[in-house]
Formats: C-alpha cells, structure tokens, sequence
C-alpha cells in the first residue's frame, strides 16, 4: 500500500515525472509491518494446518465425521513449532490488526483511498481494464509516466485486500476463537459454525497468498529497484500537471 501525490487518471501523456517525496513515512512503517506480520502469519498457519489438514462445513469436524475437503497435505503432529506456533499466529494477528485500524485511520483522515487507491470512473471501462491486462501478460516494461501512479488493476487489488480480505480474515479468525464467541455469538452464527468459519478463513488466506505473489511480480515488472527504494526512503517517481 502506498500514498501517491498524483490522483487517478493525473497522468496523461504530456505530464512530467520528477523524482519527489511519494510515500508517507506512516505509509512505509504500516506497510512493512504488515508484511512481516503476514509472513509469519503464513507460515505458523500452515504448521497449525499440517496437524488436521481437513476442511469442514459447519459447527464441528473431526476424523470421525465427513469432511468437505481433504487438502493433498499430510498429517504431521509433530511440528515443532505447531504448538508455539499457535501464540505466534495470534500475536501476528493482533499486530497485524493494529496496524491495519492505523493504516486505514490515518488513510482515512489524509484522503488517501480516495486519491491513490479508488479506481475513477473512466478506469472502469472494459477497454481501459483490457489493455492493462494485457501489458501485464506481455511482461511489457512501464514507462516514466505509468511508474509515476497505479493502474487499476493495482487500485482494484489494493483497495480489495484493504477493504475485503482483511476484514474477512479478522472476522473468520475471531469467530474460530471460544472465548470471542461466547462473548459475540453472531460472529460465528452468522457464517454457519466454526468450522465454516475455519474452511472461509484457509481460502481467504490463499487469496492473500496469491496476493501477495501477484504484487511481488508487478512490482519485479514496473521497476523493482525504484518500488523498493520508494517504499524504503519514500522517495520516487511523481506525476505532476503539465506547466
């Protein structure tokens, strides 16, 4: 997630690109905790799944009873860090949480979904969504100008795992907890039992994942060193108005 100083739609084919302050130094410390904290929300999750990985419909599950699906993966109980991993995924969770509510807080309070996340209107159309899919298949190099703001394939990305897998993920986490539930039934009502809760929380997670492997080539693809070092120094390519 990154702050822009130009708007949707800014760039046009005259607009000079100059080398200015692009990222918030909020923008980069929300930005770089939340990778962290879903990388290691990642990884302690896949040990807690490789100990029943199993997938059920309902309030309960277990060996007993039928399953929805049984994921190619084997069971390990032994993990080592299965049992530890459980505090760690947690812990990741809640920092994870915390940054978000400051991410969309402070986003809130500068405009900053409005201006660089928010697809306009005219990006919208099928032809303009069309032509940016297709330079992305065709691993086509970005110009100055393109670098200088999102597309909307980046927009519509970014303000989806903002807006909706994120607060997905909370709500199927917390609902998978006893001690949240007896206090907030509904949370768990609502989708159908725990264990819906637990099979809706395992594909948001793998929407995330292909997320964040999507990102990780668009940024390989738009200019890895530049993405970097404006994500790091908040220094980067800006679109400005034609004077």
């Amino acid at each position: 997630m990154a702050e822009l100083a130009a708007a949707p739609g800014l760039v046009a084919d005259h607009a000079r690109v100059r080398d200015d302050p692009r990222h918030a130094a909020w923008v980069r410390v929300t930005h770089w905790v939340s990778a962290l904290s879903v990388l290691v929300l990642i990884v302690s999750g896949v040990a807690i799944l490789l100990a029943h990985p199993r997938l059920y419909w309902g309030e309960t599950g277990s060996l007993e009873t039928p399953s929805l699906i049984d994921l190619p993966l084997p069971f390990v109980l032994d993990v080592p860090i299965r049992g530890p991993g459980r505090y760690l995924h947690f812990l990741a969770a809640w920092i994870s949480v915390f940054t978000g509510l400051v991410y969309v807080a402070r986003g809130l309070a500068a405009r900053h979904f409005a201006r660089n996340l928010l697809p306009a209107r005219r990006e919208l159309t099928t032809g303009a969504i069309r032509r940016v899919i297709g330079k992305h298949l065709r691993f086509e190099l970005s110009s100055e100008e393109e670098l200088a703001s999102y597309n909307v394939l980046q927009r519509l990305s970014y303000s989806s795992v903002v807006f909706v897998l994120f607060p997905l993920l909370l709500w199927t986490g917390l609902a998978m907890s006893p001690a949240v539930t007896s206090v907030f039934p509904f949370m768990v009502s609502l989708l159908g039992g725990q264990q819906t809760a637990r099979t809706l929380h395992f594909f948001a997670a793998c929407a995330l994942v292909l997320f964040l492997v999507v990102h990780v080539a668009m940024v390989c693809q738009t200019g890895f060193k530049r993405r970097m070092r404006a994500m790091i120094t908040g220094r980067g390519p800006v679109a400005r108005e034609p004077s």
